[in-house]
């Protein structure tokens, strides 16, 4: 099983909780996880786009990097472990897009894929004068098929003479072009999600469900096994979780508790209305789930809560799902959740018992 970190480019990771790490983003503390990541093994780094937060006293995600800036410097500070930034399609045209993906590659030596969204929360767009009119979130998924037509064009011909009804192309060159095929990643769970991403992405992202039920995300992955079949493409699915691992099962669980009790609720309310605004398309599952008062304290992502050989054993668990091809790890505290994972949950996983083995080796 493969398993990539989620780095922190907004202020406070995924926890909407005046009780949890309270942080500010910045390249020097995404360095330092990147780097600790690729010395234990961890095969990807994915960097969010955030362009406007949720407020509260936390001021969740009101203070955030750029994508592909920062991915381009940890481009350069790594050697083997596979970045991907994310596109907030709405304000970068395509073809910018391809030439920006193309230059990390450079900068990678061949080591970077790009994650699409097509943007759910209109005060990120609208505060810029970039919301196209709230039609929009009915018809995104054909946006963003275009959008990723005209990437592929270019990114293996270097050519683009694609006339279309959001994008018209007149001969749009790029080069150089990736040295290696780039990987595109989505994370629409809707009909038209899963549609697009069987169409024209690498793999899909998709929540995590649930306290301690590590399976409970598998009928999003058959959904979207029924959706590549109609495209005979290889598709593959990873699911997104929190870790939350300590010396025992009762320590853990009285951090997670103690996160929940200190929920920003201003900072949720903001999440619950964004979350509504969508009234054309039925808002994607993920959003759904996300504004779930259920455990918004972490955007109701899929949560594993335990001792190191408890965590160990649900990630393995998750692997078993067929279609399942990794995991996308957050933690509650990053530095020190790679530490601890890298140190005490991995060398106890049997999916990941190749690169324990290599890890052991490096050291001996």
């Amino acid at each position: 099983m493969n398993v990539g970190v989620f780095i922190p480019i907004g202020n406070n990771g995924w926890l909407l909780s005046e009780n949890a790490p309270q942080y500010k983003p910045s390249f020097e503390l995404n360095k330092q996880i990147v780097l600790k990541a690729e010395t234990y093994g961890l095969d990807f780094a994915l960097s969010m786009i955030k362009l406007r937060g949720f407020g509260g006293k936390t001021e969740f995600w009101d203070h955030n990097l750029e994508s592909f800036t920062l991915m381009a410097g940890l481009a350069a500070v790594t050697s083997r472990i596979r970045l991907y930034a994310t596109a907030a399609t709405l304000c970068m045209p395509p073809a910018i897009t391809a030439r920006m993906a193309s230059t990390i590659d450079s900068i990678s030596n061949g080591r970077f894929g790009l994650n699409l969204v097509t943007g759910w929360q209109k005060p990120e767009y609208s505060q810029m004068g970039l919301w196209p009119g709230d039609e929009y979130f009915g018809r995104r998924y054909e946006y963003l098929s275009e959008y990723a037509q005209v990437l592929r064009d270019l990114w293996e011909t270097g050519v683009c003479d694609r006339k279309g009804e959001f994008f018209q192309m007149d001969d749009c060159r790029l080069s150089p072009r990736p040295q290696a095929p780039m990987k595109l990643i989505c994370a629409g769970q809707s009909g038209a999600g899963m549609e697009f991403t069987a169409k024209y992405a690498d793999y899909n992202f998709c929540f995590g469900k649930g306290v301690n039920t590590p399976k409970a995300f598998a009928p999003t992955v058959a959904r979207l096994e029924a959706a590549k079949a109609e495209t005979g493409r290889n598709v593959t699915s990873y699911a997104l979780f929190m870790i939350i691992a300590d010396e025992t099962d009762e320590a853990a669980r009285a951090t997670w508790e103690h996160y929940k009790a200190g929920a920003d609720q201003e900072a949720i309310a903001w999440l619950g209305v964004q979350g509504a605004a969508d009234t054309k398309s039925g808002a994607d599952t993920n959003v759904r789930q996300m504004v779930d008062p259920t455990s918004a304290v972490n955007i109701n992502m899929g949560t594993l809560i335990g001792s190191y050989a408890e965590v160990a054993r649900m990630l393995d668990e998750v692997a078993t799902v067929p279609g399942t091809e990794g995991v996308l790890l957050v933690f509650d505290d990053f530095l020190k959740g790679v530490e601890d994972f890298g140190t005490r949950i991995q060398p106890l996983m049997e999916s990941r018992r190749h690169v324990a083995a290599e890890n052991m080796a490096k050291v001996a």
